[in-house]
């Protein structure tokens, strides 16, 4: 857990900052479920990929320490850069959890969009779920990436 001072000096501790992947549907054994633990391996910050079932349920509560990306088809479409400043801003300001939730084949409930601090998508076409959750992984990898300094992204 680091230390840092913000504009008017007063001391914020900042700790790592958990990726949690909120995700209806089990992935199974597939090339998809390989994709997500190679991307998730590689991230240095602490995650967790939770399965919620296809249907039913609810999306656990969370605290005000948590922020949460829903994934939707109408969301922002950022680039990774912007993504990567996001999640190092939620970092410092000392969130504990960036949680992206990912809903099965007919989307989320409007109460749970509501909620969300961001809707993200990942372009304007509509994503299998399964691949949805590996290219999250990889923009998360990406994002962790381009904060450490990492060459894996680079600008076009």
């Amino acid at each position: 857990m680091g230390v840092w001072r913000c504009a008017a000096g007063r001391q914020r501790l900042t700790g790592p900052l958990l990726l949690h992947i909120l995700a209806r549907g089990r992935i199974g054994r597939g090339a998809e479920a390989e994709l997500v633990d190679r991307y998730m391996k590689r991230i240095a910050w602490p995650w967790r990929v939770t399965e919620l079932p296809d249907r039913g349920g609810r999306v656990p509560a969370h605290d005000p320490g948590t922020v949460m990306i829903v994934l939707d088809e109408k969301g922002r479409d950022l680039p990774s850069t912007d993504l990567a400043q996001r999640l190092g801003r939620w970092r410092d300001d000392g969130r504990r959890e960036a949680r992206f939730v990912i809903g099965a084949a007919d989307g989320h409930a409007a109460a749970l969009r509501d909620e969300a601090d961001l809707l993200l998508a990942f372009g304007k076409a509509t994503w299998p779920h399964l691949l949805a959750r590996a290219m999250l992984a990889e923009q998360l990898w990406r994002a962790t990436s381009i904060l450490a300094g990492h060459p894996y992204h680079r600008d076009g």
